[in-house]
């Protein structure tokens, strides 16, 4: 186990600001976290739980515990012909474990290509793009409650998978569990999903095949949403919007263009889903590019918020609530941050 005190936090959030915590603390075993959570000044302290800081914005410095997970390792735990089971350590950076999986021709998960994230957080943010999310070929996921220390296993079912959302990101839930292993099921025969964005335009000309449907996620990727390295950001900072049947036609008599997906989802009240993408009603609020202190909107992507200047976590903040104030007003949708605040 390694504990460091009064450490900086700036490599392990993809904003890169220069916050610290007053102590960080990475378990590499289960036994490790067994003590962890055994420990009496542990819970004496505000603690929190991080993957490699993707998802997440610090408002301030830590006064407390930050916990990292750094249990690494794939294991096979069983094959027939037509799938591969594979207990995947939270630690292990998702993008190449989907390198992995390629490599030995193993299909999923290939449209997750790129997507920063620790397998660990996988499961708690139940990522997706292209069509395809995590979720969907997650089988297990291995825990331990915090409170008690016992370790639980959580089925696909018991994960609560849905959009952006899982068991783990309910309120009542948040932090609860400690993630140390997802166990994933690869397809040996994989089923392509190709008809989102434009991916399927991107493999025009080539063999259909898991490496090159990689390749061109990636490609994707890396003309939408800047470098975290090179320009401090979180990926996505919004989710989309979902709006009843009755708003959106409201909405699509003002905005014919306005693009739009029909959800098989209903409402509590049984009326149909429709998903809007926020980044299209930022754009058209005129956000694209603007900035406020050193926080800027990505030029290139509007659902991008990026530290483009020294940017203070109040400055980024400040930028959302404006980006969300303003498109309330004009669409009546209120979007809500994908990005945890700290």
């Amino acid at each position: 186990m390694k504990i460091f005190e009064n450490y900086s936090l700036l490599e392990h959030n993809s904003f890169r600001l220069n916050v610290k915590t007053r102590w960080f603390v990475e378990y590499e075993s289960e036994d490790d976290l067994h003590k962890l959570l055994s420990d009496e000044y542990f819970f004496s302290q505000a603690f929190w739980h991080i993957g490699n800081g993707c998802n997440l914005l610090f408002l301030s410095d830590f006064n407390g515990v930050i916990v990292h997970s750094g249990i690494k390792g794939i294991e096979k735990i069983s094959e027939d012909a037509e799938h591969v089971l594979l207990k995947v350590g939270a630690a292990e950076i998702m993008d190449d474990f989907i390198q992995y999986c390629v490599d030995k021709g193993w299909g999923g998960i290939e449209n997750l290509s790129l997507i920063p994230s620790e397998v660990g957080a996988s499961a708690i943010q139940n990522i997706g793009a292209y069509g395809v999310e995590a979720g969907d070929c997650i089988r297990e996921v291995h825990a331990y409650e915090v409170k008690t220390g016992e370790k639980r296993i959580f089925s696909r079912a018991e994960c609560e998978f849905s959009y952006r959302h899982t068991f783990f990101k309910k309120p009542e839930e948040r932090g609860l569990y400690y993630i140390t292993h997802v166990v994933y099921e690869l397809s040996k025969q994989p089923l392509f999903k190709l008809d989102y964005g434009n991916l399927r335009k991107s493999l025009e000309g080539q063999e259909l095949n898991l490496k090159h449907v990689r390749e061109a996620v990636i490609a994707i990727r890396e003309s939408k949403l800047p470098d975290p390295n090179v320009l401090g950001n979180a990926g996505s900072f919004f989710l989309n919007a979902y709006v009843c049947k009755a708003h959106f036609e409201a909405l699509h008599q003002q905005y014919p263009g306005m693009p739009h997906f029909f959800e098989p989802e209903k409402t509590g009240d049984g009326k149909e889903i429709v998903k809007i993408p926020a980044a299209w009603l930022i754009d058209q609020c005129g956000f694209k590019g603007k900035t406020l202190g050193g926080a800027a909107v990505y030029d290139k992507n509007p659902l991008v918020l990026v530290n483009k200047n020294n940017a203070t976590a109040d400055d980024i903040v400040s930028l959302a609530k404006e980006i969300q104030a303003t498109v309330n007003a004009k669409f009546g949708i209120e979007l809500s941050p994908e990005v945890n605040y700290i």
